[in-house]
């Protein structure tokens, strides 16, 4: 696979940059990397705090053959799957929470932003946006729980061999897809996942629920079972995971939005 990195001191949006900039680039996948965004986004209308040069804010472009819209959801779980995999060389009690975030134990590392451009039911175009938590060690937005790789092994990381593990796990995951390994990636996926046992309180518009984790459907939906029985599904943002019960009149303290 031909691959284009493109390298930015500054730039609003690499997402943006990309989707802009998209018919500029022949290879089968472009690489764009910042050292700082103006204007980083995540999921919904959240912001990505990251300091200048200290962390990692790239997006990847591909263009997918014939993948239908309906199988979405596996471009994200390959993408974050190809993350897990490299930082699993790095730290243990990596997981990923539901639909891509990557997290060490309960603590945010990363977060992803995914924009489709789709023709007649195929997938044209996918920009993969990555937001990773390299070598800042003080966080000052009102973000709950986020980490770096920096503040759990003690020392700072090499950025660009970093990145360049990143590119190539995702070329390997990206290209198993291509090949149509759904299954593989799906198990991989659910094998992965945080709070994939246990019971753990959640809040959605209904209130506040203790569940356990039952699958994330192939369109990326998650169903939850609670402690009554219920089957419970969601899409992006509807439910809150929230971390512990702080007294018994079941007020919980948020622990991330998704």
């Amino acid at each position: 696979m031909r691959i284009k990195l493109v390298k930015l001191n500054e730039v609003d949006s690499t997402n943006v940059y990309l989707c802009e900039h998209a018919d500029c680039f022949n290879e089968e996948m472009v690489v764009v990397q910042a050292d700082y965004q103006t204007s980083g986004k995540g999921q919904g209308q959240n912001g990505w705090e990251s300091q200048a040069g200290k962390n990692l804010l790239y997006s990847l472009l591909v263009r997918p053959q014939k993948l239908p819209v309906k199988s979405q959801f596996f471009l994200s779980m390959a993408g974050a799957l190809s993350i897990k995999a490299v930082l699993d060389e790095y730290v243990d009690d990596i997981t990923l929470k539901w639909p891509n975030d990557i997290y060490w134990k309960d603590c945010k590392l990363s977060g992803t932003l995914i924009e489709l451009s789709v023709h007649a039911q195929v997938i044209q175009r996918c920009v993969y946006g990555v937001g990773l938590n390299v070598n800042q060690t003080v966080f000052e937005s009102d973000a709950p729980n986020p980490v770096s790789l920096a503040q759990i092994l003690g020392h700072e990381l090499d950025r660009d061999k970093l990145l360049h593990q990143l590119i190539t796990a995702f070329e390997q995951y990206y290209n198993r897809l291509e090949e149509g390994a759904f299954d593989e990636i799906s198990n991989q996926y659910h094998a992965a996942l945080y709070r994939r046992e246990g019971v753990h309180p959640y809040r959605d518009r209904e209130g506040c629920f203790q569940a356990s984790f039952v699958t994330v459907e192939p369109d990326g939906r998650l169903v939850l079972q609670d402690t009554d029985g219920r089957m419970r599904g969601y899409y992006l943002k509807e439910v809150e995971f929230l971390h512990k019960i702080i007294n018994q009149t079941n007020i919980y303290k948020q622990y991330g939005k998704v």
